[in-house]
């Protein structure tokens, strides 16, 4: 330890992990409390719009399983869409039992207003560094993963997701 008390000894590395860690954490809360302040929607909530608007229209198993939720959670979260008019859910013509799930005018509009996720700017800036930089990153979250043996809980839905340009006019 150092006599100078100005100067601050650095964190141990696994100290620096968790703060990082707590600190990504922290931005997605703020980010979504923003989403929820300012356009009365939540996290969870974009992300199945988004799945709907990517597909047309969606069932709830199928969103439920791009979105890694369950499919009670999904189907509550389906409800709030449609109390709010966003969602539109009809009974599929050949299977009965399925239902399909729409998007309204009203969520086009949102989803055209809410600024871009904190995963889509992450996403760009990521892709912006160089091949060996990615991979080091992508190796060193895939331990953390495996260290917090969380392996089996799915993959990212990013997988599937590729920015999208809003200063772009949507195509019609």
């Amino acid at each position: 330890m150092s006599n100078n008390p100005t100067i601050a000894e650095p964190l141990p590395n696994d100290i620096q992990i968790l703060n990082s860690m707590r600190q990504i954490i922290r931005a997605i809360d703020v980010h979504s409390r923003k989403l929820k302040a300012q356009y009365n929607i939540t996290g969870p909530q974009l992300i199945c719009l988004g799945i709907i608007q990517a597909s047309g229209s969606s069932t709830v198993t199928k969103i439920a399983h791009e979105a890694h939720l369950s499919t009670s959670t999904v189907v509550g979260i389906l409800d709030r869409l449609e109390h709010e008019a966003y969602i539109l859910r009809e009974r599929d013509r050949v299977d009965r039992r399925n239902w399909n799930v729409h998007l309204t005018d009203q969520a086009d509009h949102l989803l055209k207003m809410v600024p871009p996720s904190l995963h889509y700017g992450l996403l760009n800036a990521l892709q912006s560094l160089p091949e060996g930089e990615q991979e080091v990153i992508a190796n060193a979250f895939k331990r953390v993963v495996s260290l917090m043996g969380a392996e089996n809980l799915g993959t990212a839905l990013l997988q599937k997701i590729t920015p999208v340009d809003k200063s772009k006019p949507p195509s019609e």
